[in-house]
């Protein structure tokens, strides 16, 4: 009897989710898996060998990558994380300051819904004014690592137009600032020249 003996590797989904899938170029559903090596028998696995390595599979190109590649965000996620990061800078801003300043209140709601969240107002302003300051301060460095250096400029000098709409900048809010531009991974020289250009853009 003839027996037609192989090599076969068999997989299992272990999880599934959503990913930034290189090859697509956007947020793809993926499924991750790992496998073995068996020897087959007419194609049939009988005996196991060695395990082969985790693997993440686009469910549309069908690429696939190392698990190495969940580590990129979304590009929801990165909206999430930059739409945060504006909150807890415009309540940085706005504790720097007067709280209850009504033109900066509205200018940081007007900014914030620039960033992805259209129902910001009031209460949510309130509700970040009460974050503890460490909170905070996570979600600006957070939307910084998503930032690149014209981005981080940009998001800066938003900041720094909330604290102008409640007048010029006294020291505190001044030094509030370029406490934001650390948190984003800015120099201090790099945060100075946003700072002033954008307050003589705003006189």
């Amino acid at each position: 009897m003839l027996l037609v003996f192989g090599l076969t590797a068999v997989f299992r989904t272990v999880s599934e989710g959503t990913f930034h899938c290189p090859r697509c170029g956007g947020d793809r559903a993926y499924r991750r898996r790992t496998g073995r090596r068996w020897v087959s028998v007419f194609f049939v696995p009988v005996v196991p060998l060695w395990r082969l390595g985790p693997s993440v599979a686009c469910r549309t190109c069908r690429a696939r990558f190392p698990v190495s590649v969940l580590r990129t965000p979304t590009a929801r996620h990165m909206a999430e994380a930059l739409a945060a990061g504006m909150r807890a800078a415009a309540a940085l801003v706005l504790r720097a300051g007067d709280p209850a300043d009504a033109a900066a209140r509205a200018r940081a709601a007007e900014t914030v819904t620039g960033y992805g969240e259209p129902e910001y107002g009031r209460d949510d302003i309130d509700a970040d004014l009460a974050l503890r300051r460490t909170f905070l301060e996570r979600d600006v460095a957070t939307a910084g690592t998503h930032l690149g250096v014209e981005a981080k400029e940009w998001f800066l000098a938003q900041a720094v137009r909330i604290g102008l709409a409640g007048g010029s900048l006294d020291e505190g809010r001044r030094r509030e600032l370029h406490a934001i531009a650390d948190l984003l991974g800015m120099s201090p020289a790099y945060a100075l020249g946003v700072i002033v250009t954008t307050e003589g853009a705003a006189r």
